[in-house]
């Protein structure tokens, strides 16, 4: 079963908007994404640096709201310096 989700709306290289959705379980995050409402959700196998940065952001924002703790976003930012060492965490 799922922690909890977070979601954002972001546009792509080609002006296309997306909506995108990131399930917490466990200690794994699982990103989906779809096109307009009523479009099923794509699960996304390999997330782009952006998406896992906007992931970061809001969990930085739900730490200080107590929903998540403090070593869920140190895994996170560890989990992103793994996938992408250039990103400069």
């Amino acid at each position: 079963m799922a922690k909890a989700e977070i979601s954002w709306k972001r546009v792509t290289e080609d002006g296309e908007k997306l909506q995108v959705y990131v399930q917490h379980v466990s200690r794994e995050w699982r990103f989906f994404h779809r096109g307009k409402r009523f479009d099923t959700w794509q699960p996304v196998a390999e997330p782009p640096l952006e998406d896992w940065l906007e992931l970061l952001d809001a969990v930085r924002r739900l730490v200080t709201r107590r929903r998540y703790q403090p070593s869920d976003e140190e895994h996170l930012r560890r989990r992103i310096r793994e996938k992408f060492p250039e990103a400069g965490l």
